[in-house]
């Protein structure tokens, strides 16, 4: 069903509330460091909270998110908000776009549009699809799973929706980050619905034999150690504690954006420079998301219930695969890794671009995952 009224209608108090909030910000004593080598940089968190708290038009945003094609449905009791894009074509493919974190649905509009009327970029009305994009639980407008054992996780909501609420017995989908992992046990579970997955990530073995493990392997598997160490304390925080960092985040949202823009700069294809990739109005978007309805929280879950075992493992995945890696995103699996997981019948390694592809780099991910699907039609 479609919303009878716009999905986010925030108020004047809660604007003003907003403002007043980052106006009063309470700031941090300096360090004698500089730029972003401890944290994120306080001259641009600066920045951008003052242009947040003053020039900012978020109702420009609230209506054009508002003029979105939502949709809401109740999947095995829980309500379920996605977007819909049809495709030009008369026989366009399904396919569901999964967002990872600290992503919304709203970063992968621009590309669910192209995928849908590729005809206006330069591409084959034969090649568009119907493009579902959900919002996952806890993350936007799609409330959180009723429990932590919920039986019925995200992919199977995701299997639910597109089956027996959209009538689409046989689809693809497409995830990066945490939307990876929920694609691929899409494909592991219903093997006989999806004709292909497209992903830029994807799950380690479960076991293997450490005397299997070639040099190239080594070499990533090392550099993933790497990456851990130097970037992976957000991940460790919201993997063991991760109430503990939202009363601070739900409550400032000075804090809130200080925590998500050094994702956005430090994941990125950005050379150091944020806004050589995103513009303010976009950042201050996806913050304003999270704060009015305050779910930087509930998006943490997903990496809480991975580390206690309450999502399951992905073990092997036949459905044929596309991996597409952009060269600044977190880790950069050789081939031989995936194979060892899925089913690889394409790999990519991109020019250029990170871990937000559908933003940064649309024109480089469409292609692929449309060369991708073209024989599995």
């Amino acid at each position: 069903m479609v919303p009878d009224r716009p999905v986010l209608e925030v108020t004047d108090a809660e604007l003003r509330d907003l403002r007043a909030r980052l106006a009063g910000t309470r700031w941090p004593a300096p360090w004698p460091v500089t730029g972003w080598s401890a944290g994120t940089d306080p001259d641009e968190l600066r920045r951008l909270v003052t242009y947040w708290a003053a020039g900012y038009d978020w109702r420009a945003h609230e209506a054009a998110i508002n003029a979105l094609p939502h949709h809401v449905a109740d999947i095995a009791g829980t309500p379920v908000h996605y977007l819909r894009f049809d495709g030009e074509g008369p026989d366009a493919l399904p396919i569901i776009l999964t967002n990872g974190w600290p992503s919304s649905f709203l970063e992968l509009t621009g590309f669910a549009q192209r995928l849908a009327t590729p005809s206006e970029h330069g591409g084959r009305a034969a090649d568009s699809f119907t493009v579902i994009v959900p919002s996952l639980p806890g993350f936007a407008f799609s409330p959180q799973r009723p429990s932590l054992t919920d039986p019925v996780q995200t992919h199977e909501l995701w299997h639910l929706l597109m089956r027996d609420e959209l009538g689409l017995a046989r689809y693809g989908a497409h995830g990066t980050d945490l939307g990876a992992g929920i694609t691929s046990r899409l494909a592991e579970a219903h093997p006989d619905a999806l004709v292909g997955i497209h992903l830029t990530a994807i799950a380690s073995p479960v076991a293997y034999d450490d005397e299997s493990v070639t040099a190239q392997e080594r070499a990533y598997l090392d550099s993933v150690t790497t990456w851990s160490t130097n970037e992976g304390a957000y991940q460790h925080q919201q993997n063991t504690r991760p109430v503990t960092l939202s009363y601070g985040l739900a409550d400032s949202p000075t804090g809130l954006l200080a925590w998500l823009i050094e994702k956005y700069r430090a994941w990125s294809d950005c050379g150091g420079d944020l806004s050589s990739r995103f513009s303010d109005d976009f950042l201050l978007t996806q913050a304003s998301l999270y704060w009015f309805t305050n779910t930087i929280s509930t998006s943490f879950r997903p990496y809480y219930e991975y580390s206690e075992h309450v999502t399951r493992r992905v073990e092997r995945v036949e459905v044929p695969t596309a991996l597409a890696l952009f060269p600044a995103d977190l880790t950069l699996p050789p081939r031989s890794w995936a194979e060892r997981t899925y089913n690889i019948t394409r790999y990519t390694e991109m020019p250029r671009g990170g871990h937000f592809p559908a933003y940064e780099e649309p024109a480089l991910l469409a292609p692929d995952l449309t060369d991708f699907f073209r024989p599995l039609r």
